[in-house]
């Protein structure tokens, strides 16, 4: 998808009132640092656009983000971060599940799961609940580019085996650094959200039409000076009146 636009737009805290926004929603769940703002980040080509932090913990909103003014895409508060205490910790799992139970916008739920390490068990209870409430949560494998090309296909079957998949389920690697699964993630979104009619196909049809535009070609040294605007200097009349001058004799 080509971005035009991309903004913070809604900010909802735990005494908030959830929107009805009127677009296609596409929610991001995972553990405190697991990297959603990082991936939002990555997914709209934004450096700052959502606030990231070596701290965990630090989203403790549900952050509407519109992109296009077609759709949104949802940040939801990181879980399982060991130094909050158990009331603000419940607070949030509330937040999370009163979203994914009242949204009549949401399309689509990723699950983000660091594939360094095994799912921990807020990721395995995670994914248990939204299989429960009869959703097909796609897994995210953030922070791809700290393993081995060897290593990532490994441990996306150990994040299969542990969480007990259900068949079908799609595992995307994905590195904010290198932009890996940026693409894959795009077209689960694109095929699950209701653009209007021929909006994919224009802006595909857009983004071809400027990879076939030709680059500009420098103008070459000897004729550079007659294809600028700027005025010519004496000597270079003069060496290219005697170079007329030579080939006429010549002739």
């Amino acid at each position: 998808m080509v971005i035009k636009q991309a903004e913070l737009d809604i900010v909802c805290g735990i005494t908030s009132k959830l929107p009805d926004t009127g677009m296609p929603e596409v929610a991001f769940a995972g553990k405190s640092n697991v990297g959603k703002s990082s991936l939002i980040n990555a997914l709209m080509n934004r450096k700052s656009l959502a606030r990231t932090s070596s701290q965990p913990g630090k989203t403790q909103t549900i952050n509407f983000y519109n992109v296009n003014e077609a759709m949104y895409l949802v940040d939801l508060p990181g879980y399982g971060y060991a130094n909050a205490n158990i009331e603000i910790k419940a607070k949030w799992g509330q937040m999370i599940e009163n979203y994914l139970h009242t949204s009549k916008r949401l399309k689509a739920v990723f699950l983000l799961i660091d594939i360094r390490h095994e799912p921990s068990e807020n990721d395995q209870m995670m994914y248990e609940w939204m299989v429960h409430q009869g959703f097909a949560p796609i897994i995210i494998a953030t922070k791809s580019d700290k393993l081995k090309k060897m290593q990532i296909l490994q441990h996306v079957q150990m994040i299969k085996d542990i969480l007990q998949v259900e068949p079908g389920t799609i595992v995307i690697p994905f590195s904010a650094e290198s932009k890996q699964g940026r693409e894959e993630i795009w077209q689960i979104v694109e095929s699950v959200i209701e653009l209007p009619q021929g909006y994919i196909e224009a802006e595909n049809a857009k983004r071809e039409a400027k990879q076939k535009q030709p680059a500009p070609q420098e103008p070459k040294k000897k004729e550079r000076w007659k294809k600028t605007d700027r005025p010519v200097a004496k000597k270079t009349l003069r060496k290219e009146q005697k170079k007329k001058v030579k080939k006429k004799t010549k002739n």
